[in-house]
């Protein structure tokens, strides 16, 4: 079939190329990736502490910023954020967390809140390069975790005032966070239907650190509890207001549709991303691997030039590019507001994090011995990968929401 002249101009708009901002900016955080993040990344990994030093270097350069973020969020791509995730994670996936895990408060106030909200507390999660503050999203509980609809947290009103009790766990940056975004119960009958996100700020009394957990991987990512005894916040702390909350409730109690949940929302939006990091570690272990395929002899050739090895690398450069277009694609409808009618969220999220699992073992049995030993990174990027077929949602919860997306079904 013959393409005439303006059929051929149309379809030569379509582009997977970045733009000059986008690969300057990519440059620049990969650069610190590789001269800052992974000469301490072994450190972090061993002690499990915050790293403060990075995250102060990032924000004195402008990486961690409010301005920096709202840049990447801003791009009508949807792309730079996830080709800085990307890199960020290339580095060291924990040391990514610490940095970025604020962009996690941040997306549950912009994804719930009003423009005034937005702008009075999205700057307050950053601080500045010197006053560093983080935020957090804490969303899961003991008894609650891809079960949303279980949370026990209540919010009830007093007054002028809501009021908080209940408990979190598992919460990037929970309890050193100095903005907590909570999502409470407010009409424990409507299900996950009747959750609201609250900001809580700095110094707010009843609000406390619970246990700081010991991982298996991402160890520079602090993961802790959070612990809401009485917690009083102001009604203007509700993200979305209370004329929202009240109409939204009054529609789940007649039965209607509800377009948003309070944590849902959150999960919507930043599941690609996450899904960008899972890119990260996936080909930092396949580039590292390549390399040593490449130097590495046994039986007198190098081991790329055996077949098991060389195809186990070519379909780990697959898997990998495969996974990128998904994730590029969800960011990219995200961006232009185009809705995941099948689930393509999820399916960004599921197909990155299984993929950055599978390449890190693949590079483990590349490496032999070495592979399993501390001494060379592979196998701390295999321990970084699980986590990614388990938070904001595990894999089983990733394929049921395409499920349900691309059946109509209300599978179980």
């Amino acid at each position: 079939m013959a393409i005439t002249g303006d059929e051929e101009a149309e379809m030569s708009e379509f582009s997977l190329d970045l733009n000059e901002d986008q690969l300057q900016i990519q440059k620049w955080v990969h650069d610190f990736a590789e001269d800052v993040v992974r000469p301490v990344a072994p450190e972090y990994d061993q002690s499990e502490e915050t790293p403060w030093p990075v995250i102060e270097e990032a924000a004195k350069i402008g990486l961690y910023s409010y301005e920096a973020v709202a840049q990447f969020f801003s791009d009508p791509t949807g792309l730079t954020f996830p080709v800085v995730s990307e890199e960020l994670c290339w580095g060291d996936a924990g040391i990514a967390l610490a940095i970025f895990g604020t962009t996690l408060g941040v997306s549950g106030i912009v994804g719930n809140g009003t423009p005034e909200q937005i702008e009075e507390w999205v700057p307050q999660c950053f601080g500045t390069p010197d006053d560093i503050k983080l935020a957090a999203f804490a969303v899961t509980e003991p008894g609650a975790g891809s079960d949303v609809s279980s949370l026990r947290t209540k919010a009830k009103k007093d007054g002028d005032d809501w009021v908080l009790n209940g408990e979190k766990t598992f919460i990037t940056n929970g309890g050193i966070a100095d903005v907590h975004v909570v999502v409470a119960s407010v009409d424990p009958e409507l299900g996950s239907r009747g959750h609201a996100s609250f900001v809580i700020g700095p110094d707010t009394p009843g609000l406390t650190a619970g246990k700081k957990e010991k991982k298996m991987g991402i160890r520079a990512s602090h993961t802790g509890g959070v612990l809401l005894d009485d917690v009083r916040v102001p009604s203007a702390n509700l993200l979305g207001g209370e004329e929202k909350l009240e109409a939204r409730l009054a529609r789940a109690r007649e039965g209607k549709s509800s377009k948003t949940q309070a944590a849902m929302s959150t999960f919507e939006a930043s599941r690609p991303l996450v899904g960008a990091q899972a890119l990260g570690i996936a080909r930092a272990a396949y580039e590292y691997s390549l390399d040593y395929a490449k130097e590495r002899e046994q039986f007198g050739r190098k081991i790329i030039e055996n077949q098991a090895i060389a195809f186990k690398l070519a379909d780990m450069k697959m898997e990998i590019d495969a996974a990128r277009l998904l994730v590029w694609r969800a960011c990219w409808m995200g961006a232009n507001g185009k809705p995941f009618e099948n689930g393509e969220g999820s399916m960004s999220k599921l197909k990155a994090g299984e993929v950055a699992v599978w390449a890190t073992e693949q590079a483990i049995q590349i490496l032999g011995g070495y592979g399993y030993i501390r001494e060379f990174p592979v196998e701390q990027w295999h321990r970084d990968s699980k986590i990614y077929t388990l938070f904001e949602g595990t894999s089983e919860i990733q394929r049921l929401v395409v499920a349900r997306a691309i059946s109509g079904v209300h599978i179980k």
